[in-house]
């Protein structure tokens, strides 16, 4: 790896290291991954040795790039009850585990997968543990994750378990301890891909030589068993999202696009005759296999919760049926309830004939009289907790309390619950964890930290990801670290002895899959989207159009005789109709020409508009590229930038125009790079019926009311013809030449009749739902709209025709709506222009 600055003298390399770990104090009496009892261990040394030769400066200018790339690949994550996205938290510093380390942790988490699966097995089927003794009821029945509809289901393929994640930690013996099982929906394997690739980046020279191994093929087997639990050959695989307010939104979007899954949310799919389906937009399409981010208890608002709107009826009947495949089945997150922590042990006993690998935190259950009494009498030493949840009476919205750090009342409280109600709580050993370094304020400092190891169910059995998700802790006391209290992820590196992974990737290992062109079929709820993504980024387009054309006229000079008929009070009166400016105040001018641009509480903003657009974008993210998504975040940064700046014409222009470049290189992009499939017809189609629309208006505006030389020429502007027009005629603007071209002309690409052109062209080639040969409503209305357009002639066109083309227009975008959204209540969001007269 090349040196940057601070570059030390050859044969220094011992006395740098020593001094970059000087200052480093592991805890007494705590393990610590850097520093073992003979000094620093190997396989940190090397890391730090590296890190310590790039100098101070050289190592906070690949920390400042590794930050630039999160927010340029949008890694972001929600804390619970916050509308307001964060950035990723990535700790600069890796977890590093040798391979030998490594493959004792896999071993233990691939026995403990076993085991609870045959415990869902045993609880769902044949409920000879709880028949037998070996597991009290209350512990099956108690959970509130205990699915009943679930019970007697035989599990497409045998597995109840898929895909299990396990939070482990190290404690004071150096032994690894399980925290926490997480079978209900884990999350985190997309942000351990995420920070992989951004630290990779920062250092690839150093992840190449200590042979780090790689994540890809942990997820190709993770896929292919996927396919593999299927019922048909070429199998549709979903991964179902909670939806954009979910916390882990975007680690579900990397995560569906990295796997090659659909992403679905509960209203695009249907259940019909024991199956479940996906809405398209070419109708209803079986949905195979569901990889669920949705919990159980949200699936089927018919047999579970009945207020859920984030799942879909029917959905258990098509699971009791057999025809879709789960990761993970309804009712797996049992497994994750503290209470059966206490009887894992004997379970892997009885079902394994083993011991486990890898010991949980002692437990004891206090729905037990011998255990109860245990934990009251040790009340002071033990972690109190809930037995079925993070939740529960006494601990005042805590997930945990150690006894001794109870104030009396809430002490007297607790203890008063406990003996009433028992079984609602578990008594756990308080676990100091262990430490890694950390990189704070410049320096090193030992952070406490917990490891979450992934594993997928495969022909083979489980497949371990060698890596995982580390959260690292802010403060020296970690005993219940989550991503919103503080805490930083870390990636994780397990080092390899030879180059046998690194050529991992996420392809088959075989050549041998066909080779196909038909694009896949595009949910209901995705088209919506792309649709109203392109009709907001040209609404935004058009409202910046008359920002400018405002303030490229700000200086004419207003003459008596033409009072109302100037452009720059026609463009205010637009922007005025559009909701880009206050409707109260006598605001005129550069007030007006800032509002529209970037007032975000004016829904006709561009500011807001570009909002909106970005939003549906978020919801489709995982159609769309890294490079449209930051141009989306650009477009609504450059006017944030607006706010609150003094309302200078030329400062307004500059903004606005920088603006519509970054709106013309998203337009670019979209022409240029977007797969030609169903999904760009829909971003298209929303585009062009929008500009369509946007063109009639424009015309009404400024080509109507006995129009001047000046109004038409700021028409010509909007439109975007006015060089074609004076190479066209040499004469100046007249009003029939004007509207041939803002309208009818087909080799304009800004008029309405090219518009209405496109879309006809798109809607030939998008799905029918019936092979009959019929025009569908949407087709025949452009049809019928197009050949009117190009039979019309320019000088019969009056301000009366041009509003009925508009209204057409407006027609024919909620016949696409009704045709190809018909998941929603509401086919479309509501088209506030709607009002202009």
């Amino acid at each position: 790896m090349a040196v940057e600055s601070e570059a030390p003298l050859p044969g220094e390399d011992a006395a740098r290291l020593a001094a970059w770990i000087a200052t480093y104090a592991p805890l007494p009496g705590v393990p610590d991954e850097l520093i073992g009892p003979d000094g620093p261990r190997a396989h940190w040394s090397r890391l730090l040795d590296t890190l310590a030769g790039l100098g101070r400066r050289g190592v906070e200018n690949r920390f400042a790039a590794a930050a630039r790339r999160i927010d340029d690949m949008g890694f972001t994550y929600r804390v619970h009850g916050e509308a307001r996205e964060r950035p990723w938290p990535l700790s600069r510093l890796p977890l590093l585990l040798t391979e030998s380390e490594w493959q004792e942790i896999a071993a233990g988490v691939a026995q403990r997968a076993e085991l609870l699966d045959g415990v869902l097995r045993d609880v769902y089927g044949e409920g000879r543990l709880v028949a037998e003794g070996a597991l009290p009821p209350a512990v099956v029945a108690g959970s509130p994750e205990f699915i009943r509809p679930m019970c007697g289901v035989k599990a497409v393929g045998g597995r109840w378990l898929r895909f299990y994640a396990v939070d482990i930690g190290r404690g004071p013996d150096g032994k690894w301890w399980v925290l926490g099982d997480r079978a209900q929906a884990p999350s985190g394997a997309g942000y351990a891909v995420e920070n992989r690739l951004v630290l990779a980046r920062a250092f690839p020279s150093l992840f190449r030589d200590m042979k780090v191994r790689r994540l890809a093929g942990f997820f190709r087997d993770f896929r292919a068993s996927l396919v593999a639990a299927a019922t048909r050959s070429d199998p549709r695989i979903c991964l179902m999202t909670p939806g954009p307010w979910s916390e882990t939104y975007t680690e579900q979007v990397y995560l569906a696009r990295y796997l090659g899954f659909m992403l679905v949310e509960g209203e695009d799919l249907v259940a019909r005759d024991g199956k479940l389906h996906v809405r398209t937009v070419a109708g209803l399409k079986r949905a195979d296999v569901v990889y669920r981010r949705v919990d159980a208890d949200w699936l089927d608002p018919l047999e579970a919760n009945a207020a859920s709107h984030l799942g879909a009826p029917g959905f258990f009947e098509a699971i009791r049926q057999g025809s879709v495949a789960l990761a993970n089945m309804p009712g797996a997150g049992l497994v994750e309830s503290r209470a059966l922590m206490s009887f894992l042990p004997t379970l892997a006993q009885r079902l394994l004939g083993e011991n486990l690998r890898l010991p949980n935190v002692a437990t004891w259950w206090c729905g037990q009289e011998a255990e109860r009494a245990q934990v009251l009498r040790d009340f002071d030493n033990r972690a109190i907790a809930g037995a079925f949840g993070d939740r529960a009476e006494g601990l005042d919205g805590a997930r945990a309390a150690i006894g001794a750090e109870l104030e009396p009342a809430q002490r007297a409280r607790l203890i008063r619950a406990i003996e009433t109600r028992g079984m609602d709580y578990v008594g756990q050993e308080v676990v100091q964890l262990s430490t890694t370094p950390a990189w704070r304020d410049g320096a090193l400092t030992p952070r406490p930290f917990t490891l979450r190891i992934f594993a997928a169910a495969t022909r083979d059995g489980w497949t371990i990801m060698p890596g995982g998700f580390c959260r690292v802790s802010d403060r020296r006391d970690a005993r219940a670290i989550s991503m919103g209290a503080g805490a930083q992820s870390a990636d994780v590196w397990v080092i390899g002895e030879t180059e046998r992974e690194s050529a991992a990737t996420l392809l088959p290992a075989n050549n041998d899959t066909p080779v196909v062109r038909v694009p896949g079929n595009l949910p209901s709820r995705a088209a919506d989207n792309l649709f109203w993504m392109g009709r907001y980024l040209e609404r935004a387009e058009a409202t910046l159009r008359v920002v400018r054309c405002l303030c490229n006229r700000m200086t004419e000079t207003q003459g008596a005789a033409l009072q109302g008929r100037q452009p720059v009070e026609r463009c205010e009166r637009l922007l005025l109709a559009w909701g880009a400016a206050p409707p109260e105040g006598t605001e005129a001018g550069a007030v007006i020409a800032l509002n529209a641009a970037s007032n975000p509480d004016l829904y006709g903003s561009a500011r807001a508009i570009a909002t909106q657009a970005k939003r549906a974008g978020y919801i489709v993210r995982e159609r769309l590229s890294q490079d449209m998504w930051q141009l989306l975040m650009r477009l609504e940064a450059r006017l944030e930038q607006a706010s609150g700046a003094a309302p200078l014409e030329p400062e307004i222009l500059e903004m606005s125009e920088r603006a519509l470049y970054t709106l013309a290189a998203l337009s670019g992009l979209m022409d240029e790079n977007f797969n030609r499939a169903t999904g760009w017809s829909f971003i298209d189609l929303g585009k062009r019926v929008e500009r369509a629309i946007n063109t009639c208006r424009f015309v009404r505006q400024f080509a109507d009311d006995d129009p001047t030389l000046e109004t038409l020429d700021a028409l010509l502007e909007l439109v975007d013809t006015q060089i074609s027009y004076r190479a066209r005629y040499l004469a100046g603007p007249a009003l029939a030449p004007v509207l041939d071209m803002a309208l009818l002309d087909p080799f304009n690409p800004r008029s309405v009749a090219f518009q209405v052109r496109r879309i006809d062209e798109h809607l030939a080639v998008l799905p029918t739902l019936l092979d009959d040969g019929m025009m569908e409503p949407q087709r025949r209305l452009a049809v019928s709209l197009r050949a009117d357009l190009e039979a019309a002639d320019a000088r019969r066109v009056d301000g009366r025709r041009v509003l009925l083309i508009e209204q057409r227009l407006m027609a024919l975008a909620n016949a696409i709506s009704e045709r190809y959204f018909s998941h929603a209540s509401d086919p479309a969001p509501a088209d506030r222009r709607s009002k202009l007269a």
